[in-house]
């Protein structure tokens, strides 16, 4: 059998421009409510988003009873970053945990608070 290797045949090596880059505390995404809560700017991130759907009015409060389900929320957090790579905001998104919902039988219709203008 010839193979590649027997005939000499060789694929050349290629270098990848590979880089780190160096992140401090502030660069780092957190993880959990409890690392974010002691960064002011991601406290004030959480505010503002907290702010926002109280203001759009996304949900409404009602009384719980046991036979319903109760959908549990999670904080996202997120650096957004201009072109050159620094840092242009801090933002928190609260998202509800969908997966805890049947369709059909905990809801009918889906509803998405993000509208995009082209679609209005």
């Amino acid at each position: 059998m010839t193979t590649q290797a027997k005939n000499h045949i060789h694929k050349p090596i290629t270098k990848l421009n590979l880089h780190t880059q160096l992140f401090t505390s502030t660069n780092i995404e957190p993880t959990t409510v409890t690392k974010a809560i002691t960064d002011p700017k991601w406290r004030q991130a959480m505010s503002d988003e907290y702010d926002a759907l109280v203001r759009n009015g996304t949900w409404e409060l009602v009384p719980s009873a046991p036979s319903h389900n109760i959908v549990g929320c999670k904080w996202i957090f997120r650096i957004k970053r201009n072109s050159d790579g620094s840092i242009d905001r801090f933002k928190a998104c609260l998202v509800a945990k969908g997966f805890h919902q049947r369709p059909g039988v905990y809801y009918l219709d889906t509803f998405s608070p993000v509208v995009k203008p082209t679609t209005v």
